[in-house]
C-alpha cells in the first residue's frame, strides 16, 4: 500500500461511519479513493448530474444544498456527502459548493455500492438512524414548501381599516374608497375590552353589491344589515397553509388576522393565491355554483387535476388531505343544499356528519363515505323520518356519482340507526366507552372520527366532549380500544423485510392504508383519547400526545415522519395512476420503488410495529376479558 494510501487509511479507522467494517474494506476504501483539491467558491457537483463518487472531507468545509437552493448541509472534516444520489437514480439529488478551499477523498460508485450491501451497520451509520434519516426525508418536503413554513402575519401588508358599529353603508363605500381595500372591519367599541366581540362584522365589496346595490336599499342604511357577522378568523402565527384551509372549509374570501384578540389586518384571497396551485380554492369555488347533480358529477376530473397538481408540486400529505377533504366537504355542503332546494325546508334542526378521513382531514383520491345525520332531539320518526330519509338517499347518490362510493359497512346515512337525535347520540357514545363489544369498537373506530359540516354543526362540539371526558377516564375502553388498534399490523417478515401479498390488480403489493396509515390512525385515536383530546386530524393529535408527554422521548414526531412518508407514498402512487388512466387504488410493489423510499418506507414501518409494541405495554389489551 502506498504512504497516501495509509494516510487515508489511517483518518477512515476509528472515524464514523468506518469505525464499523472489517480491515478487507477499509482496505478496500482506501486503496480505491481518488483526491480532488477543490479552490473556495468552486462547484462540486450539480443537481441532476450523474452521480459517481462519494464524497469525505478531508480537510476545508463543503455546503450541500437542496435543488431550490436552500441550505440542506454545512459538513467539515469528516464529514460526508453523495450517497443520497448514489442510492437513487443514480443522479446527484443535492448540489454541493466549496465554501473553504478544501481536499475531498472521492470514493467510485461500485466500491461504495459494494461496501454499502456488504456490511449492514455501515449502511445504517452511512444513511444516518433509522429516524433521523426519516426525519430528514419528511422534513425536506415542510422546508420546501411555504405553505407549512410561512405565517398569515407575512401577508398581511397593511393595518386593518375599521369602521364604528353606528356607520353607514355609504360611510363604508367611502372609507373603502378612500384606503383602497376591498373590506373593512365592523368595529363595536362598547363591547368588553379584549372581546372577540370588539369586531362586529366585515364589509366586503361583493357584499355592497348583493346586499345593497341589488336589492335597491338606501345608502343610508346602517352598515349592520349588510355586513357579515360570526366571522371566521385567523390568528397571526397561524400558516398561510391554515388560512388557506379556514378559506375552503368556510368557503369565504376574506380573513381578519388577529393579534391578541385585536384585528391586525384582514388577508384576502388574492393574497394567499401565489402560495397555493388555485386548483383546491377554485374547485370548491366551482362546486358552489352548480344547480344540479350533474354538474358537480362534470367536476371529477378537476378534482382528480386538482391532486395531481398537488403531488406535482410536491405538497404534504397534511395539505393534500386538508384541500381534498375540504372538496369533499363542499360536494356534501351543494348536495345539501340542493336536496333543500327539493324537498323544502327541514322540519326540525339537523346536523349532517363525516366521518372517517374526510373528518380528519386525510382524504385522498380512493375513498368512500361514512356519514350520519343528528337530528333535533324533537325528532318524531313517525312524523319528520321520510323527509330525512329522501334527504339523506339524496346526498348519498350524489356523492356516489361525484366519485364517493357507497360505504360497504352501510355507514351512511340512508340507514335509519346512523339518523338520531342528539339525546340518542350521547347516549349511544357513553354506552359504547361504558360497555365495549366488538361491534361497538368498530364502530367508535369510525364515529369518533367526526365532523359536522352542515346544519347545526356546533352539536358536534357536545359529542366531542362526551367522547373526550368519558373515554379518558375509561382504562378498560382503551385497553379494547388498543387491542383492536394491534389487528392491523406493518407488512414486516421476522427479518425486517417486506411481506407482500397479491392485492387487486397487483400480484406482489403492500396496501398502505390498510397495513399503514390506517393501523397509525388506529394507534394516534387511541392514545389521543387517553390524554382527552378532542382533535381529529391524525397529526394534531400527535401534537396533543406529544404535549402530554405519554410517549418516550422523541417518539412521538418519529410516528408523525412515519405517517408522513407512508401517506406520502401512497399519494404518489394514485397519482401516478391518474396520469397512466388507471383506476388508483392504495396498493404499492415495493419493486417500483427506488431503494431509497424502499428504506424510508422500512424505517417508517418499523417506527410503526415500535410504536404499537409501546401501545401494547401502556394499555394492556391482553388483561381484557
Amino acid at each position: 500500500m502506498k504512504d497516501e494510501q495509509l494516510e487515508i487509511l489511517e483518518f477512515f479507522r476509528g472515524r464514523p461511519p468506518f469505525d464499523s467494517l472489517d480491515e478487507t474494506w477499509l482496505h478496500k476504501l482506501a486503496t480505491s479513493v481518488d483526491v480532488r483539491y477543490c479552490r473556495a467558491d468552486t462547484q462540486i457537483s450539480e443537481f441532476g448530474d450523474e452521480a459517481q463518487w462519494w464524497y469525505i472531507v478531508r480537510s476545508g468545509a463543503v455546503e450541500v444544498y437542496r435543488r431550490n437552493g436552500t441550505l440542506y448541509n454545512r459538513l467539515t472534516e469528516g464529514g460526508y456527502f453523495g450517497e443520497f444520489g448514489l442510492l437513487r437514480n443514480k443522479r446527484v439529488r443535492f448540489p454541493a459548493r466549496a465554501i473553504e478551499d478544501t481536499l475531498l477523498y472521492m470514493v467510485p460508485e461500485p466500491v461504495f455500492s459494494e461496501v454499502f450491501d456488504n456490511d449492514e451497520t455501515f449502511a445504517d451509520a452511512v444513511e444516518i438512524e433509522d429516524r433521523t434519516r426519516l426525519r430528514h426525508v419528511v422534513s425536506r418536503k415542510e422546508d420546501a414548501n411555504q405553505l407549512m413554513s410561512a405565517t398569515v402575519d407575512t401577508l398581511v401588508g397593511r393595518e386593518a381599516v375599521l369602521l364604528d358599529v353606528s356607520a353607514t353603508v355609504r360611510e363604508a363605500a367611502q372609507r373603502m374608497t378612500e384606503e383602497g381595500v376591498s373590506s373593512v372591519l365592523v368595529m363595536d367599541e362598547e363591547a368588553a375590552p379584549g372581546d372577540l366581540a370588539l369586531v362586529a362584522g366585515i364589509v366586503t365589496d361583493r357584499d355592497l353589491r348583493t346586499r345593497l346595490v341589488a336589492p335597491g336599499l338606501s345608502y343610508d342604511t346602517p352598515v349592520t344589515e349588510i355586513m357579515s357577522g360570526d366571522l371566521v378568523t385567523v390568528d397571526h402565527n397561524q400558516l398561510v397553509f391554515e388560512a388557506m384551509m379556514l378559506m375552503l372549509r368556510h368557503n369565504v374570501h376574506h380573513l381578519p388576522v388577529m393579534r391578541h384578540r385585536r384585528p391586525l389586518g384582514v388577508i384576502a384571497l388574492s393574497d394567499i393565491i401565489h402560495y397555493e396551485s388555485r386548483n383546491s380554492l377554485f374547485v370548491v369555488g366551482s362546486i358552489f355554483r352548480q344547480t344540479d347533480v350533474d354538474g358537480l358529477v362534470g367536476l371529477l376530473p378537476d378534482v382528480h387535476a386538482c391532486f395531481t397538481r398537488m403531488v406535482t408540486e410536491d405538497a404534504n400529505s397534511r395539505m393534500i388531505g386538508s384541500a381534498m377533504a375540504a372538496i369533499g366537504r363542499s360536494f356534501k355542503q351543494r348536495l345539501l343544499e340542493l336536496a333543500e332546494e327539493k324537498l323544502g325546508p327541514p322540519p326540525v334542526p339537523y346536523c349532517f356528519l363525516a366521518m372517517g378521513s374526510m373528518a380528519r382531514q386525510e382524504q385522498l383520491i380512493v375513498t368512500d363515505q361514512d356519514n350520519a345525520l343528528i337530528l333535533d332531539d324533537r325528532f318524531d320518526p313517525a312524523v319528520h323520518d321520510a323527509y330525512f330519509a329522501e334527504l339523506a338517499a339524496f346526498v348519498s347518490d350524489g356523492l356516489a356519482r361525484c366519485g364517493y362510493t357507497y360505504c360497504s359497512g352501510g355507514i351512511m346515512a340512508t340507514n335509519p340507526r346512523w339518523r338520531q337525535p342528539l339525546a340518542v347520540w350521547k347516549r349511544t357514545f357513553a354506552d359504547w366507552i361504558d360497555k365495549p363489544t366488538p361491534e361497538s369498537l368498530l364502530n367508535a373506530n369510525i364515529f369518533f372520527d367526526l365532523e359536522g359540516v352542515w346544519g347545526k354543526t356546533e352539536w358536534v362540539d357536545a359529542l366531542r366532549r362526551v367522547i373526550a371526558q368519558k373515554a379518558q377516564a375509561s382504562p378498560r375502553f382503551l385497553a379494547c380500544m388498543a387491542r383492536n388498534a394491534l389487528l392491523r399490523t406493518p407488512p414486516l417478515g421476522f427479518f425486517k423485510d417486506f411481506v407482500v401479498e397479491a392485492d387487486g390488480r397487483h400480484s406482489r403489493a403492500i396496501n398502505l392504508k390498510r397495513r399503514g396509515t390506517a393501523p397509525l390512525a388506529d394507534l394516534v385515536r387511541v392514545h389521543a383519547l387517553a390524554v382527552g383530546s378532542i382533535s381529529v386530524n391524525s397529526f394534531e393529535r400527535l401534537r396533543d400526545v406529544i404535549d402530554a408527554s405519554i410517549l418516550p422521548l422523541g417518539r412521538g414526531q418519529d410516528l408523525v415522519d412515519a405517517l408522513e412518508f407512508i401517506s406520502i407514498v401512497r399519494i404518489r402512487n394514485q397519482a401516478v395512476s391518474l396520469a397512466a388512466g388507471e383506476e388508483p387504488d392504495n396498493s404499492v410493489e415495493p419493486d417500483t420503488l427506488s431503494e431509497f423510499e424502499r428504506k424510508s418506507l422500512r424505517d417508517a414501518f418499523l417506527i410503526l410495529s415500535n410504536a404499537q409494541k409501546f401501545m401494547k405495554y401502556r394499555y394492556q389489551p391482553g388483561r381484557v376479558n
